[in-house]
């Protein structure tokens, strides 16, 4: 039987700290940061979606950033694929991987599999995102909320995504996308070790705002309108992330620059709050502050055995 492959894994709410956390683990351990958000695999956008900078980069090898084409998507399963071969090139380079992200979702289609949901036509899911460019995400998670309830509860209605898929299966299968969700998933070939990076919401909430203006001045605007002119279709994947969407709206003139930052802040800071309802349900994680990173690296190490 095969040894499973030690995973340490830092999770929480975006702007938590996260980066910081893996660097820190770096300087004690031959590390590897493999990205676990699937906002900052986009190419277009590595300033919007806080990618590592290249003074951070430069301090231990980053993988799956800034990969893909904003007209691109690249969904939990393929992530889990990619991500699982990434793991087992780095781990036969004598180097420890180590997860860092904010999905979720990514984070359980790797550890813990995905349902065997069938190949749906592609007929079928072009459809059902042609309604959703025509009616909207929000009438969509309408009639999800009907269709599934349980899953519908789990995903914003603004998120187009996992709407029209969780609709597309449905209609394919017969099934609830919920329903998949709760078959049996084969025995996971890594042993993780959880460090979520935690701060309450109202200590967040003032980070997150100069966060955003800091990524303003340091040239969000200009990021977003080069992408524009490459790819000016709203409905891309990759618009559809926080931030980007909003500074779309103004780049198109849609929102004034005041109304833009104003919703960029009001829908990161829901999602920080979706983010800890996920992660905080979580019981294998192990929480610390971000300033904690000695405490940090003596648990990992202490887990890892080296």
């Amino acid at each position: 039987m095969t040894t499973p492959l030690f995973l340490p894994c830092i999770v929480g709410p975006t702007g938590a700290g996260k980066t910081a956390a893996a660097l820190a683990l770096a300087e004690a351990l031959p590390l590897s940061v493999v990205n676990a958000d699937s906002r900052q695999v986009y190419a277009d956008f590595p300033l919007i979606t806080a990618q590592p900078s290249a003074i951070e980069r430069a301090l231990c090898p980053h993988v799956l950033y800034g990969f893909l084409a904003t007209e691109e998507k690249l969904g939990a399963g393929e992530y889990a694929r990619l991500a699982g071969e990434t793991l087992r090139e780095i781990a036969a380079w004598n180097r420890v991987p180590v997860l860092v992200g904010g999905t979720g979702l990514y984070f359980r289609a790797l550890l813990e599999g995905l349902a065997p949901i069938p190949e749906i036509p592609p007929e079928i899911a072009a459809a059902w995102q042609e309604r959703c460019r025509k009616e909207g995400s929000q009438a969509l998670h309408a009639l999800l909320t009907e269709r599934d309830p349980a899953y519908a509860a789990k995903i914003h209605p603004h998120d187009r995504q996992r709407i029209t898929r969780a609709l597309e299966v449905h209609e394919a299968t017969g099934k609830a996308f919920s329903w998949w969700h709760d078959r049996a998933s084969p025995q996971s070939p890594y042993r993780s070790c959880k460090v979520g990076i935690g701060l309450e919401l109202a200590e967040l909430t003032p980070v997150l705002a100069w966060r955003i203006d800091t990524m303003l001045e340091r040239g969000a605007l200009e990021e977003a309108r080069a992408a524009l002119e490459r790819c000016p279709d709203a409905h891309t994947p990759g618009w559809s992330g926080i931030g980007c969407a909003e500074v779309y709206g103004y780049l198109t003139g849609q929102l004034t620059l005041e109304e833009c930052r104003a919703l960029w802040f009001k829908n990161t800071r829901a999602y920080a709050k979706r983010q800890l309802t996920w992660f905080r349900a979580d019981k294998d994680i192990r929480w610390f502050r971000p300033e904690r990173t000695r405490e940090i690296v003596e648990y990992v190490k202490r887990e890892s055995g080296l």
